[in-house]
């Protein structure tokens, strides 16, 4: 939350507070048996409540001060929560409701003051080998995220020539960075800045490993942790936990919007729920099976339009990746994992992440509305789809905090 929002919402909270409290009194002075007695204890009311409304009144001056971007007040403001243990809105049983009331809210803003005011986080490029990527830090962060990109042509912040423009990585890594997390966020080998790495369709299982390894260590290197967090979106995070697998060096996973069923099952599932596919199912199945058992597809049998899911040159680590179980593999990861699920994914489905959470040591958590690119999305296609192309809608709500918190869980 920005400072500014912050201060919008909690100033219109106050006023609500201020206002309540003004009519309560006014209530309880009109309850009187008789003119008299109601004028006296009203004018005791409003004597004692006067230390508590100037209080108010002082808060109320610093939000809308800071609201027009004084830092000052609003450091003003920070302090004045600390002051006041117990003094001018600690009186009487109405004070002390008031009081928790006021904490509660000035609490969120001094939270969001806290964030506001921190240095700014640094980022730079970092390189493991060919493989390039950014490092985004704050001043001694305590943990550090390796962020893993999906499938297909996918950048270090999550965007893709085939039309995607969320930046999703990007706002993550921006995000954990407001949570004093650390993050690398990284470009695919023979892809983008890992253009020079090698041959981006001839990868394997192995390959990616060895690459997310080498990251492992780069990223300890550059950040003096002993361990660090592997958090792998879609497609990467099959490349995380296999990378996770006997390295001490790995705190644990986070899978998002992660593949519980294998691969060719589910790229077969996407394919089958456009309708205009319905013709040439019969071949997509038959492709599938071939490359889940290990044999190539022999192009010249099957639609023109299938050449572009199924071509040669990738046919091998299609195989690859066909023969992997992503629970089969989580359960020999054996790291602490947190699996986060969209409710609105279109690829990625609830039943993944309930297959995931079968494995040990795991951690479901399911946010409502999310969809693959990590935005609030309606469930309908199209306007689901509409957000794949806007770097402007922030991430979905709690996204940030779930994997914060699961993180911070383990100091």
């Amino acid at each position: 939350m920005s400072l500014q929002l912050a201060i919008g919402l909690v100033g219109g909270a106050i006023v609500l507070l201020v206002m309540a409290l003004v009519v309560v009194r006014i209530a309880r002075g009109l309850d009187g048996t008789s003119a008299a007695r109601a004028a006296a204890a009203k004018a005791k009311e409003k004597a004692s409540e006067k230390p508590r409304m100037a209080r108010m009144g002082e808060i109320v001056a610093r939000l809308q001060a800071a609201r027009r971007g004084d830092a000052a007040a609003a450091t003003e403001l920070k302090d004045m929560v600390k002051r006041d243990p117990g003094g001018s809105f600690k009186r009487g049983t109405q004070g002390l409701a008031a009081f928790a009331a006021v904490a509660t809210i000035v609490g969120g803003i001094a939270t969001a003051i806290g964030k506001e005011t921190r240095s700014p986080p640094v980022s730079s490029e970092i390189t493991a080998g060919a493989l390039h990527g950014t490092l985004l830090t704050g001043k001694k962060p305590k943990k550090v995220v390796l962020i893993i990109p999906g499938s297909g042509p996918t950048d270090r912040d999550g965007d893709s020539p085939l039309g995607v423009k969320a930046a999703p990585y990007r706002l993550l890594a921006e995000g954990l960075a407001d949570e004093g997390i650390a993050s690398v966020r990284v470009d695919k080998r023979g892809a983008f800045a890992s253009a020079a790495a090698g041959d981006g369709n001839a990868v394997t299982k192995d390959l990616y490993v060895a690459d997310y390894r080498a990251w492992i260590d780069t990223v300890r290197k550059a950040t003096g942790k002993r361990c660090i967090w592997l958090l792998g979106h879609s497609e990467g995070a099959i490349w995380a936990t296999a990378a996770a697998e006997g390295r001490k060096d790995v705190c644990g996973l986070i899978l998002v919007s992660a593949p519980g069923r294998n691969m060719g099952d589910i790229l077969r599932a996407q394919l089958a729920a456009n309708p205009g596919n319905a013709p040439i199912m019969g071949q997509i199945d038959a492709s599938v099976a071939a490359l889940k058992a290990g044999r190539h597809v022999d192009l010249s049998t099957i639609h023109p339009a299938l050449a572009q899911v199924f071509p040669a040159q990738v046919q091998d680590f299609l195989i690859s990746e066909f023969a992997i179980d992503p629970v089969d593999l989580l359960r020999k990861a054996k790291k602490k994992t947190l699996i986060v699920q969209g409710a609105n994914d279109l690829q990625i489905t609830e039943e993944d992440a309930d297959l995931l959470n079968k494995a040990p040591r795991t951690t479901l958590r399911i946010i409502s509305g999310m969809n693959h690119v990590l935005k609030l999305a309606p469930a309908d296609r199209a306007g689901n789809i509409a957000t794949y192309s806007d770097p402007n809608l922030p991430l979905a709500p709690k996204l940030v905090d779930r994997i914060a918190d699961f993180v911070k869980d383990d100091d």
